[in-house]
């Protein structure tokens, strides 16, 4: 049985293009065409990242070329030339142990499709993108249904009746449920393995 990618780590690109805070505009523009990205973390020191410049950054130049109006921010940026004058900081990051649902949340939340991945101290370790964590619903029934069984099923004693069923990630749990009040329980226990998409319930009570 393959893992279950519980935590940021395990399916983040580790091999990441970054920038120095002193990285000129021109060569932001080329990473991001070349890397095909739309956003890269700008670091300092040991590899700290201390921002994120993104395309919508670099479009301030473009949509503010030939006016004064607009918010000032967005007139600071049009006339930046280096990436510590663009980027957005501080930085929207995530911890590599942190699980993938956090990181969805994160991304959800403030409206980003891509997150740098940080240790402790905030050294650069990777980069999490919406479709890395989509990697999750790629996981076999077979293994889904071994996580199911051993990690909700298992350690509840009144759930020994319960038979699991795996298809296209719908879970589907039937048979006998000895204490009926542990059915929304272990329907949201189950919910939680990496890869369901959905659960059904078929059980019985006794």
């Amino acid at each position: 049985m393959s893992e279950s990618p519980h935590t940021v780590s395990d399916v983040m690109t580790q091999t990441v293009v970054a920038v120095g805070s002193e990285a000129p505009f021109k060569e932001v523009v080329e990473l991001l065409d070349q890397w095909k990205v739309s956003a890269l973390p700008v670091l300092a020191g040991e590899g700290r990242v201390i921002g994120v410049v993104s395309e919508a950054d670099l479009l301030a130049k473009e949509e503010f070329r030939d006016t004064d109006e607009g918010a000032s921010e967005h007139r600071v940026k049009a006339g930046a030339i280096t990436a510590g004058e663009l980027m957005s900081s501080p930085a929207v990051t995530v911890h590599a142990d942190a699980p993938v649902s956090e990181a969805a949340r994160i991304m959800a939340r403030r409206h980003v499709k891509r997150l740098p991945v940080v240790d402790g101290v905030g050294v650069l370790q990777g980069v999490v993108s919406r479709a890395d964590l989509l990697k999750v619903f790629l996981r076999p029934d077979a293994d889904i249904a071994e996580d199911v069984r051993r990690e909700v099923l298992e350690p509840v004693e009144a759930a020994a009746a319960v038979t699991v069923a795996v298809d296209e990630g719908v879970v589907t749990l039937g048979g006998t449920l000895a204490d009926r009040l542990l059915v929304p329980v272990i329907a949201r226990a189950a919910r939680a393995v990496e890869g369901v998409v959905d659960v059904r319930l078929e059980l019985a009570g006794r």
